[in-house]
């Protein structure tokens, strides 16, 4: 992504919206003009930034937290995360309650809140935004099943409900019924599923489950990439590379916050002024700004310049510069008062998966390749060198861990066996050796990144570590994408044979992980790394359906250890994520699982 003009010295340029959609480069985007001034001294702009940028906020394609992030802004969900408590708890949302669950586990009925309205938009009979009902939850899940949409969300319900899947296969006739899908009148939704499913509540608050209106699909069609039409407590007016900009929907409900419900701890959360939107209804501020700032630099002159954005992540390469300690983080005294600071360790993690459709890397019909190309896969996870990759980009304060059971989890193992994360360079050389493999025949190496300069350090530090292995230099290839949203666009159409991400979990249950893992859930949905293990998938069906326990723990660590055992990814490392921001700010801005729902209670203290 290319930098901003104007971030080398600070300086964020703000915008005012012309809501017009224009086609560029074969993509969307939404026209903008330069604001003439300083916002309206009435307007009360609350000023974020991500690392990355959005590639689209379609719903079908809400695969990445940013793109969730906005989305859970300007649409609703049925259910959503409370706002501070931890553990995470559900709460109704749309729904007017938790679901009613009939005997067997299998049906739920969902009750929707009355006189919730889409925000007003052309889309709409006189530009005047419709009640949402639950016909418009059926058409927003079925979206996902219509083969041409192409969606990424679809694995979140697939062989989940009860005729969902079929209809797709049928060729998603709009005038076709579901049996475990349905409207059963304007406020009411029923849910049948094939099984058991104890995370279904969860897959409702997710930005993949946004309530759309037909009549926007109608309306716009590709234009939902650039453009929302939700009954969120914003509306996006405006989006491109560089920024998005949301505003309040002044149809929004009126819902006052009760911070005991909410999780509020007096002693946890001081500091924080939260107890000042107590007993008020949401939204409080009049605009949201995002910035896109790739580069981390320009992302913290940006915040502690005093006028610009108010809230960021602190990069780790840069915690020297303003914490005086990293475990608590704690501010230097330059900056304690007139900021905030919170950190977390995140339930998610950083992976490298191999691409095992790619003929180089993966699966082969000739058993004695297939074998030596599971070799050079495990010879490049000895390779690599967790601790030092963690001390050099993440101030040593993430923790490494084998496969994908993350410390977060109640799952986890401190005690679990640590090969698979050991570095190892001569056991590689020798497991290279051991397979045929040599510098003339190892294949050409592709590490995808977005272009920034951290990500091309990321890129140096593996080749140097593959270099250490015997992998020629110039087999070891860097491809850039000029966006995160491009790069995460090859990976949903399988084209690198490295997939170097991050995950967070979608929801508090390790379901969420492994399903990154099964079959049928691959490339364009979360698989990406196009793993099929048998034994992986039944034993992910078993333990999907069951409720938290012992004997679904043992199934996790058997699926855990099956992914290390064929060498699917290198993993992994949880960061610690640490959120600074003004005091003049009230907010609890912790985006893990809660996602982008926490901005509408942020406020500003006049």
């Amino acid at each position: 992504m290319a930098r901003r003009a104007g971030y080398e010295k600070g300086t964020v340029r703000r915008w005012r919206t012309v809501v017009v959609a224009a086609v560029l480069g074969g993509g969307l985007a939404m026209a903008l003009t330069k604001c003439g001034g300083a916002p309206d001294e009435k307007t009360r702009v609350l000023r974020h930034s991500f690392d990355e940028a959005p590639r689209t906020l379609d719903p079908l394609r809400a695969s990445t937290v940013y793109t969730n992030f906005v989305l859970l802004n300007a649409y609703d969900t049925l259910y959503a995360y409370k706002y501070l408590a931890r553990p995470y708890e559900l709460k109704p949302n749309l729904a007017s309650a938790m679901p009613t669950v009939s005997a067997d586990g299998l049906t739920l009925t969902i009750p929707l809140k009355p006189d919730v309205f889409f925000a007003d938009d052309p889309a709409f009979a006189n530009g005047k935004g419709r009640e949402v009902t639950a016909h418009d939850v059926v058409y927003s899940i079925r979206r996902h099943f219509d083969a041409t949409n192409l969606s990424q969300g679809a694995w979140l319900w697939r062989d989940r409900i009860v005729g969902l899947d079929q209809w797709g296969r049928d060729g998603a006739d709009e005038n076709a019924d579901i049996a475990g899908l349905r409207a059963l009148d304007d406020h009411t939704l029923q849910i049948t599923l094939t099984g058991p499913f104890p995370q279904i509540v969860h897959t409702l608050a997710q930005g993949f489950s946004v309530v759309v209106p037909r009549e926007a699909v109608d309306t716009y069609g590709q234009e939902l990439a650039v453009r929302t039409v939700g009954s969120g407590p914003y509306r996006v007016t405006a989006f491109d590379s560089t920024s998005v900009t949301l505003e309040r929907n002044p149809r929004f409900r009126s819902e006052p916050v009760d911070l005991d419900y909410e999780g509020y701890d007096a002693e946890e959360h001081a500091g924080y002024n939260l107890d000042r939107i107590d007993g008020r209804s949401p939204p409080f501020v009049d605009r949201i700004e995002i910035d896109f700032i790739p580069e981390d630099a320009s992302r913290m002159t940006s915040l502690t310049k005093g006028d610009e954005v108010q809230v960021a992540r602190v990069p780790a390469p840069l915690y020297e510069n303003y914490l005086s300690s990293k475990v608590p983080p704690s501010l230097k005294p330059a900056y304690a008062q007139d900021y905030n600071v919170l950190g977390v360790l995140e339930p998610g993690f950083l992976y490298h998966s191999f691409n095992l459709a790619h003929p180089d890397f993966g699966y082969s019909d000739d058993p004695e390749q297939d074998q030596r190309n599971r070799a050079l896969r495990c010879a490049i996870i000895k390779g690599f060198d967790w601790p030092t990759r963690n001390e050099r980009f993440y101030a040593g304060v993430g923790q490494v861990f084998p496969g994908a059971i993350v410390p977060v989890s109640p799952e986890y193992r401190a005690d679990a066996d640590q090969t698979s994360i050991t570095h190892d360079p001569e056991g590689a050389r020798r497991l290279l050796a051991e397979n045929g493999w040599t510098a003339d025949t190892l294949p050409p190496l592709v590490y995808a990144v977005s272009a920034s300069v951290r990500q091309q350090q990321l890129f140096e530090q593996f080749r140097g570590f593959m270099q250490a292995i015997g992998y020629p230099r110039e087999k070891i290839r860097l491809k850039q994408y000029a966006t995160f949203g491009d790069l995460a666009e090859a990976w949903k159409l399988s084209e690198l044979p490295l997939i170097n991400k991050g995950w967070t979990l979608d929801y508090p249950d390790l379901e969420n992980i492994f399903q990154l893992f099964y079959g049928p859930n691959q490339a364009p949905g979360s698989n990406e790394a196009n793993y099929q293990n048998p034994e992986f998938d039944a034993l992910y069906r078993q333990a999907s359906v069951m409720p938290p326990g012992p004997e679904r723990t043992a199934l996790y660590h058997r699926m855990n250890q099956m992914t290390i055992d064929d060498c699917v990814s290198i993993s992994g490392l949880s960061r610690s994520i640490i959120f600074m921001w003004h005091r003049d700010v009230i907010a609890y801005p912790d985006r893990n699982i809660v996602g982008g729902h926490w901005t509408r209670y942020a406020d500003l203290i006049d």
